[in-house]
């Protein structure tokens, strides 16, 4: 009975001591393809299995149950991992825990469902979202202005802004393009859409388009915006009731005096913007630094800010990284004016040598809002007709791991903030 009761001892103990856990590591060092990582993340939670987000722990890494499906997926996709014990995992999450250490282990559980919000058919440049999701093998559908109109955005957890002009002005982009095939066909398009879903101006049908994703956002939703989707849905929705369209957009003049017409209480993110009036300026606001700047481009990099894991969770998973420098990249709407963001909206990253936000988040009613300006974070000043960037050659990209972070962040188990 003895010797009985000794072997189920040592049995307990030894099976205790290999049951094992998969951890990604996200450190410089031992993460031979960041990206494709958060596919596994989020594969992982697509077969309703629980992953733990080791935040500020080697890069912001990962802890998933091992299985020798999860093994094998990663060895596929060739993303580094260790297989460690439960003992180990114990000791890892012991030393996260600890109040002296800024980090905090938060519980993934489930895949969100992803929109992105982006028109039907080809365009003349690529969205970096809608590439850095492939290249992650993460799924995603589109929607666009007839889906949202129809409140199509109820069947999703996150939705990314393709680089949209909400403001009718179709992309300020008269001045260089107005001759191009391209351009023609893409207003000739918009037209015809606003007119089919019953509006006399495409920049009314806009409006109504960014009313639906507000409502979406204050409803709970995880909204994400890159580039010129980020001034141009601020500034549509502060101008609602107001023509701020001159009559190459839209056929007739704009309201006289719409500057002192602005509300900048319907805002997200933006306040005390003046609006570009001239159709010939590639602009649509004060808001974008891109003609303020005098940055060389090797020296135009920007920094995350540091929070603290244990309290302020959110702005610490959205931050994660493997270096808190990033190099910055180029877009219509570059970055953002420092002080013509409100005050209860915070900075994530900045670029401190010219005093400009390029990264940003903030509340609207029960959901969440991401702003980040640029383009392409692999690609420094990107042009109509480029050849899109192969991500195969920057499977570590710091840049790209900000939007991939927002795509896990409505998947973390919702707890009360601390305040």
């Amino acid at each position: 009975m003895k010797k009985t009761l000794l072997i189920i001892f040592f049995l307990f103990i030894s099976i205790s001591s290999f049951a094992s856990y998969v951890l990604i590591p996200m450190d410089v060092d031992s993460q031979k393809n960041h990206l494709k990582a958060y596919g596994i993340t989020y594969w992982t939670l697509n077969k309703q299995l629980k992953v733990k987000w080791l935040l500020n722990y080697r890069g912001g890494s990962f802890l998933l149950p091992d299985t020798d499906e999860i093994q094998r997926e990663c060895q596929i996709r060739g993303v580094s991992f260790e297989v460690i014990s439960n003992a180990s995992a114990e000791s890892i999450l012991e030393e996260i825990s600890s109040p002296s250490q800024n980090m905090e282990a938060v519980v993934l559980e489930k895949a969100p469902k992803i929109a992105v919000y982006t028109p039907h058919g080809n365009q003349p440049w690529d969205d970096a979202v809608t590439m850095v999701l492939k290249y992650a093998e993460i799924p995603y559908e589109t929607v666009y202005d007839e889906e949202v109109l129809n409140d199509g955005l109820l069947l999703f957890d996150w939705l990314h802004l393709h680089h949209e002009d909400f403001t009718g002005q179709f992309g300020k982009f008269y001045a260089q393009y107005r001759a191009t095939s391209w351009y023609i066909q893409e207003k000739k398009d918009a037209e015809l859409l606003a007119d089919k879903l019953g509006y006399n101006k495409v920049s009314e049908e806009k409006l109504a388009v960014a009313l639906k994703i507000r409502d979406y956002v204050i409803g709970g939703g995880f909204m994400f915006a890159m580039c010129s989707a980020t001034d141009s849905f601020d500034i549509a929705l502060s101008a609602e009731g107001v023509d701020i369209c001159e009559p190459m957009f839209d056929g007739d003049g704009s309201d006289a005096g719409y500057q002192n017409k602005i509300d900048y209480n319907k805002t997200f993110a933006f306040t005390n913007y003046t609006l570009e009036r001239s159709p010939m300026i590639y602009e649509f606001s004060s808001i974008d630094m891109t003609r303020k700047r005098n940055i060389p481009r090797t020296s135009d990099y920007f920094s995350l800010m540091e929070f603290s894991a244990k309290w302020d969770p959110i702005p610490t998973m959205l931050c994660q990284n493997h270096t808190a420098l990033v190099k910055g990249f180029m877009g219509q709407t570059t970055s953002f004016t420092r002080n013509e963001i409100k005050s209860n909206v915070l900075v994530l990253g900045e670029t401190k040598l010219n005093g400009e936000a390029k990264y940003i988040h903030g509340i609207k009613g029960k959901g969440f809002f991401t702003f980040y300006g640029g383009h392409d974070p692999e690609d420094y000043q990107h042009r109509v007709g480029d050849a899109k960037t192969e991500l195969d050659l920057h499977p570590t990209s710091p840049g790209y791991r900000l939007i991939l972070n927002n795509v896990l962040f409505p998947a973390a188990k919702k707890k009360k903030q601390k305040t």
